[in-house]
């Protein structure tokens, strides 16, 4: 019987780890005893207190690499350095992300650059460095954090739903030139979910609709999901550790939605 909440003698590095989804996830993998990189942007301070609580909570090793995720070099240092000192990379977390909410015709050439960047891009540089070090240990399990965005699209986020589109696009690539290695590829597509990004998002629309906060979350916000709710990051973890367990060793290629039914209308 395998155990999907054993994940002893793993290691795992997750970008856009020091809040959030990222964050929730870091947590779920220390929580069931693997070892975790975080990754992030944020005071420093508060960015040590979170890496040293959860490692005193959990037991295991935590430590935090600052790379900046929209340059490929650090990126590629992040990959080494986990490498290097935790002796092994097991599951990598693409989850980095940043937002920007504007119709085309005003969007920042500099924001579509720097989404495009840090959404999509960085997923690629990161695979491409873990790749060798999974196929060296005859396994992994990569996981990118997609979106309800990157299967449909909303008004005003041109750039967001380019880049996450494009994340779906490249985890089947990679999980077909991968099929064979052990080692998996997969995306999950959250709905909205209560995190930092998703708080600026609602000034954002209020800005660019010319509604009220309280208009926005109910109408565009959360007016998507079936279910009137955040989907929380607890759900989320639930798939994440089939995904990343010996269970879900088939579940390749494909994408999975945690949305309360925005992706079924």
């Amino acid at each position: 019987m395998f155990a999907m909440n054993d994940l002893k003698g793993q290691v795992a590095v997750i970008t856009g780890s020091t809040s959030g989804i990222g964050l929730a996830f870091a947590r779920t993998v220390a929580l069931c005893g693997g070892d975790v990189v975080l990754n992030g942007l944020g005071d420093p301070d508060a960015i040590e207190k979170t890496r040293a609580d959860l490692a005193a909570e959990t037991g295991v090793q935590v430590l935090y690499h600052p790379a900046d995720m929209s340059q490929p070099d650090q990126i590629a240092d992040l990959i080494e350095t986990a490498w290097r000192k935790l002796g092994r990379i097991d599951i990598l977390v693409n989850n980095a992300g940043i937002q920007h909410v504007e119709a085309v015709e005003s969007f920042p050439d500099s924001a579509w650059e720097k989404i495009i960047s840090i959404n999509l891009s960085s997923t690629f540089y990161a695979t491409k460095a873990v790749i060798p070090v999974m196929k060296a240990q005859g396994r992994g399990r990569i996981v990118n954090i997609a979106s309800a965005h990157g299967l449909v699209a909303s008004p005003f986020k041109s750039a967001y739903v380019a880049a996450k589109h494009g994340v779906i696009g490249f985890t089947k690539t990679v999980a077909l030139e991968l099929a064979q290695q052990n080692i998996t590829c997969t995306a999950i597509c959250p709905g909205f979910v209560e995190t930092p990004i998703v708080e600026k998002q609602i000034e954002d629309q209020a800005r660019t609709r010319n509604m009220s906060k309280e208009d926005v979350m109910k109408n565009v916000i959360l007016g998507s999901q079936p279910t009137k709710r955040f989907v929380t990051t607890d759900e989320l973890a639930g798939i994440f550790l089939y995904l990343v367990s010996d269970l879900g060793a088939s579940a390749n290629g494909s994408h999975y939605s945690v949305d309360g039914g925005w992706t079924a209308q």
